[in-house]
């Protein structure tokens, strides 16, 4: 029996009453045959949607092509100060009737077109979700990272991805050839600021002192002598990247932000045709705070590498923040979600750099084969030399300490294993 599923093409999951079962039904036709967005074509008057191979509104219909206008302005983005003003002179809405999609299990919130179909949430797989009149208070995206890989792309990266570690279960792959990644642009915000700190500690010498001993012979010992020291530091952080979502685990985005910032472009609601997006749940201020405290760190960080030597005692530093400044953009991803074994995994996919960063259930009947069979050379050799010892050969104490050594080593590798395997199953 497959552990794995995942609906089939043209089916959508259902809540099942029984433990341990999935159930499927028909999805409407509609969702089968085309994709439901608010662009229509001047063609054939059908619906069209992004494309993110072609880069444009494309309709499946009649093959109609309109490039998207990109305005690349890259890393030149716009930038607002920290004002009541700019805050309050910035549009608001998505400027473009969208809906929003609740899900009662995680409490995602997702912008959707207005008459689309779905009813399944990208973020944990669930179906208990109800369609509302999207929010027009929060501020509007003044810019994004286009689309650009396709869903083929995706199901490549992560058939590699899920196969690349002999931890997981062999049925693991067989995921990438039916799993539905859907496209979403997601919420973050950019901080730009100056950090300029003085820091002053005490460091660790290491003095070395010659005496002679009692015998009279001429001899030397170390001792640690604690010298003052202090620096300046003045580092620029450009674009630091503060997810403006709570709702995807922060592990997971920070292995995806490689993003390519040179290729932001002006926010048009084209761009979301066809495509779901979120708002943001975290506002601001607290994104702001969440980036104060990385610059603060990384300063830190960098007053401690003028010292000269890492060890030292009561450090201090003053630091001051100048040339403070934020944008709102929305960065492109491909999320799915997938289920082993009655529990639910995700998996995000970078969609411009394909990047791939997930849950992996792990096989753990493979990591305690493996962590055994490191600490049993170990066991096994300790026995010999008990064995040697009572038989009264003199080379059991060599055989001993060799297997205690062989024992020692593999106990860390065994923990080291374990604790790779708990990594990926809690990512």
């Amino acid at each position: 029996m497959n552990d794995i599923t995942f609906p089939p093409a043209g089916y959508v999951a259902t809540e099942s009453a029984v433990a341990g079962i999935d159930l499927y039904m028909p999805a409407p036709e509609a969702d089968k045959h085309r994709e439901v967005v608010q662009f229509s074509c001047p063609q054939c008057d059908a619906e069209t949607a992004y494309s993110a191979e072609g880069g444009g509104l494309t309709c499946t219909y009649c093959g109609y092509h309109e490039p998207a206008p990109q305005e690349i302005v890259g890393k030149g983005a716009e930038e607002f100060e920290f004002t009541v003003t700019t805050v309050n002179r910035a549009a608001h809405g998505w400027g473009v009737e969208r809906k929003a999609l609740v899900c009662q299990r995680c409490a995602a919130q997702t912008s959707v077109p207005p008459d689309a179909l779905t009813h399944t949430c990208p973020f944990c797989g669930s179906n208990q979700v109800i369609q509302q009149q999207a929010p027009q208070e929060l501020l509007r995206p003044r810019f994004l990272v286009p689309l650009t890989v396709i869903p083929d792309q995706c199901r490549q990266q992560v058939r590699a991805w899920l196969g690349s570690s002999w931890m997981t279960p062999a049925k693991l792959q067989q995921i990438a050839r039916v799993a539905e990644f859907t496209p979403l642009y997601l919420p973050y915000w950019t901080f730009d600021a100056r950090t300029t700190a003085d820091w002053r500690a005490q460091v660790a010498h290491q003095k070395t002192e010659w005496y002679t001993d009692s015998e009279g012979r001429r001899r030397s010992r170390t001792r640690t002598v604690w010298k003052w020291e202090s620096g300046h530091v003045d580092h620029f952080f450009d674009d630091l990247l503060v997810p403006g979502t709570g709702k995807v685990s922060r592990l997971l985005l920070q292995r995806l932000q490689d993003y390519n910032l040179q290729d932001l472009v002006v926010y048009e609601p084209g761009f979301l045709a066809g495509t779901q997006a979120q708002a943001y749940d975290i506002t601001l201020d607290p994104a702001w705070e969440r980036a104060r405290h990385l610059m603060r760190e990384a300063t830190q960080e960098a007053c401690r590498g003028q010292a000269s030597n890492s060890r030292m005692r009561n450090f201090s530093m003053t630091l001051d923040f100048s040339e403070e400044s934020w944008r709102y953009i929305l960065l492109p991803v491909y999320v799915a979600t997938y289920r082993y074994q009655d529990e639910r995994y995700q998996v995000l996919v970078n969609g411009q750099t394909g990047t791939v960063a997930g849950q992996r259930p792990v096989d753990w009947r493979k990591v305690w084969l493996a962590a055994f069979g490191l600490i049993a050379p170990g066991l096994i050799a300790g026995l010999v030399a008990l064995l040697l010892a009572a038989s009264g050969t003199e080379t059991g104490i060599f055989v001993g300490v060799f297997g205690f050594i062989i024992l020692v080593v593999g106990v860390f590798w065994a923990i080291r294993i374990v604790q790779q395997a708990q990594g990926m199953d809690d990512a």
